[in-house]
């Protein structure tokens, strides 16, 4: 079987948007979609902020769609993981297990994974008042109290933007200090609904079907709390999807992927013909239709790269 003309990894927005793109252009596309296939949008329930969704959508039923408009351009999809890759040597390859699969180019679109508190309540209640993306959720929690969780910039970027629309924020940090930055963490203590809990940590997440409370306990005395909250937001970092691609693709101190921009190739990495997309490098935005953005970007440089007959 000849090679195909691209492979997409990945199947959240940034992926199947690449393999939309790809198979309009007349592409022979494969998909690796994963065991776990449609990205952080499956544990999403209500998206509000999608344009052409005037009454939102519930995330799954947004994949699902996305998944069909690929379908119906002929995208092809293995619904398994990618195993190993090697991606320095023309034709590209892609392993799924024991199945090899050979590309002239690869979208790299794997996306991050937000990391959790590891709690069994926390688990229970995504989705029902637990949060990782306060710019998506923040606005069903208008006028509420709610509590977030971390000391970096982005727990400060989340907390800022809660207060906003939130009657009130309490900011729980496990330590006595941030590690954000001066200007951000002077922003947080200025926001007067704002309150920061020094050396706590989250024990348990309350409530039945959605959040009524905290539970946190001070790391120096042992002593626990429950806070009345109606929303819980955990900014404590995001998990490339990139372990898989170590070795081949310059990544970041983070793990993120480095795209290796020009002025013809927006999307290029450091190997050629291997472009990337979405989350597995964006860690500013993070957003469904900014990865979508990206895939739309990474498929017509493909394109064109293909178009130059560098295969």
């Amino acid at each position: 079987m000849p090679p195909y003309d691209v492979i997409v990894i990945g199947s959240g927005p940034a992926g199947l948007t690449a393999a939309i793109y790809a198979t309009r252009a007349n592409l022979r596309t494969l998909v690796i979609a994963g065991q776990v296939a449609g990205g952080q949008l499956m544990i999403t329930s209500d998206v509000e902020n999608y344009p052409g969704f005037p009454n939102g959508i519930l995330g799954p039923e947004l994949m699902e769609l996305w998944r069909k408009q690929a379908e119906r351009f002929h995208a092809e999809f293995v619904d398994d993981n990618a195993t190993k890759v090697d991606l320095k040597h023309n034709p590209l390859k892609v392993w799924v297990n024991d199945d090899l699969y050979e590309t002239r180019t690869v979208v790299v679109a794997t996306g991050a994974d937000a990391k959790w508190l590891g709690l069994p309540s926390e688990e229970r209640l995504k989705g029902k008042g637990v949060s990782a993306c306060a710019v998506c959720d923040g606005f069903f929690f208008k006028g509420l109290d709610v509590a977030s969780v971390g000391g970096g910039d982005t727990a400060m970027e989340d907390s800022l933007y809660l207060a906003k629309l939130c009657k009130s924020v309490t900011l729980i940090h496990r330590r006595n200090a941030f590690r954000a930055s001066k200007i951000m963490q002077d922003r947080v203590f200025k926001t007067p609904n704002i309150k920061v809990v020094w050396d706590h940590t989250v024990e348990e997440v309350r409530g039945d079907k959605k959040v009524d409370g905290v539970r946190i306990r001070n790391v120096k005395t042992g002593a626990t709390e429950v806070l009345r909250v109606q929303g819980l937001f955990i900014a404590i970092g995001h998990t490339p999807a990139t372990e898989m691609f170590r070795g081949q693709l310059d990544l970041d101190s983070n793990g993120y992927v480095l795209p290796q921009s020009t002025q013809e190739f927006r999307t290029a990495t450091n190997l050629p013909g291997v472009f990337v997309a979405g989350d597995v490098h964006d860690h500013r935005y993070r957003q469904a239709v900014t990865a979508a953005g990206y895939g739309c970007m990474a498929a017509l440089d493909a394109e064109r790269w293909l178009q130059k007959g560098q295969s």
